[in-house]
Formats: structure tokens, C-alpha cells, sequence
């Protein structure tokens, strides 16, 4: 199944502002939760988680999705493939790991420290809030840089698919003999 041209660089585009809001959302969270880790103030500490857990409610999960739908959707849709060349396939896992620990870990982290905020008034420790935007700031990094890099080459598929896409070589005809 291959894109048109158009509908092609739709979905990139679709992609590629999915994938630069996630990331620049996760920068966001990254600074909330430096914020509340590290102010004096309890009323800033419960500024921060909470605007933290409203972007994690409302825009973190759909740009989730919307990147690994639209990135699929470009992979199958291209030459590129889902499992041609590592670096897609490298991206399709990491995209979906890290969707899935932003609905499983993340979401659910950031409601346990806000309930734990309104409970006892306690800022969270950085321990709390700083590792998921970490990680995921490092995972899309790896990500944006091995789709501008393209590293590693064709996976086994790839290399399969590319023998059996190609027509076998031609022999050159033989001149006929006695005649020149």
C-alpha cells in the first residue's frame, strides 16, 4: 500500500507537529517539574503538579497517539516500511513504550503526587516528578535524531524484501555467431 504524493506529506506533517509537541510538552513538564521539586513555596509546588497533571490529562495521551497512528501510517504507506530499516522499527517500539508508560506510569504518578500534595502540603521530592519527563525527553531526542541520521541500515526483512523486489538480472544477448 503506497501514498500518493499529497496524502503522503500530510501525514508527515500531521507527524511531524505531533511529534515536536510531544516533545515540546515534555520539555514543559520538565520545567513544571523542576519547579515544584525545587521552590519553597507550597502553593507553586501545587501550581506546578497541577498544571503538570492537566497537560498529562488533556494532550499528553491523544499526541501520543496521533504520533504512533500517523507514524505507522507514513512507515506502511512509504517505501520506508515498518520493519525495513532498523532505525523505523527502533522508532515504532520506542513510540509505543513510551505511550504506554505515559498512560501507565506517568499519568497515574503525576495524580499520586498531586493526591499526596493535597494530603500533607509536602512539595514532591525530585524523585517523584523528575524521572518520567527525563526519560522521555531522552527518548524522543534518540528518536528525532535517528530519523534525521537514518543509522543501521535494513533489518532481515528488509534485506528479504529487497532481493525478492527486484527483478532478476537480465543476461546481454549473445551475438548471433558468423555474423558481423
Amino acid at each position: 500500500m503506497k501514498m500518493n504524493r499529497p496524502a503522503r506529506r500530510a501525514f508527515l506533517v500531521v507527524h511531524v507537529t505531533a511529534s515536536a509537541s510531544w516533545l515540546g510538552l515534555t520539555l514543559g513538564l520538565l520545567g513544571l517539574a523542576v519547579t515544584a521539586s525545587t521552590t519553597g513555596s507550597a502553593a507553586t509546588a501545587e501550581a506546578s503538579v497541577r498544571a503538570m497533571r492537566l497537560f498529562a490529562d488533556v494532550l499528553l495521551l491523544p499526541l501520543a497517539f496521533l504520533t504512533l497512528l500517523s507514524g505507522v501510517l507514513l512507515a506502511v504507506g512509504t517505501p520506508w516500511g515498518l520493519a525495513r530499516y532498523r532505525w523505523v522499527w527502533t522508532k515504532f517500539w520506542l513510540t509505543l513504550a513510551a505511550t504506554t508508560a505515559t498512560a501507565f506510569a506517568l499519568r497515574p504518578g503525576l495524580h499520586s503526587a498531586m493526591s499526596a500534595l493535597a494530603a500533607d502540603g509536602a512539595p514532591p521530592g525530585p524523585g517523584d516528578l523528575l524521572p518520567g519527563p527525563v526519560v522521555s525527553l531522552c527518548a524522543y531526542v534518540f528518536m528525532t535524531a535517528i530519523s534525521v541520521l537514518k543509522p543501521w541500515g535494513l533489518t532481515r526483512r528488509g534485506r528479504n524484501h529487497r532481493t525478492t523486489a527486484r527483478p532478476p538480472a537480465r543476461r546481454p544477448a549473445e551475438p548471433a555467431s558468423g555474423t558481423h
